[in-house]
């Protein structure tokens, strides 16, 4: 595999068809847009820990990829 960008795209693809999809679609609208507070306060928490999850997982994938393209620039083998 050549990396060649720092971009998480593998994540950022993921994340928006998680997003995007009718049950993704449904569990925003159910934790922002709701008009019942219970809901709202159900599946908020979920939503938002669902989101730090991804994003966390996303910084992760460019600190990797990070130093991947530096050892490739400073010639060291990684396996």
């Amino acid at each position: 595999m050549t990396i060649r960008t720092h971009w998480p795209w593998i994540w950022a693809l993921l994340a928006a068809l998680l997003a995007l999809n009718p049950l993704g679609l449904d569990v925003i609208y159910a934790a922002f847009f709701s008009g019942e507070a219970l809901s709202r306060s159900i599946w908020g928490p979920i939503a938002l820990i669902a989101i730090a999850l991804v994003f966390l997982i996303a910084l992760l994938e460019w600190r990797i990829r990070t130093l991947i393209l530096n050892r490739r620039a400073r010639g060291t083998k990684t396996a």
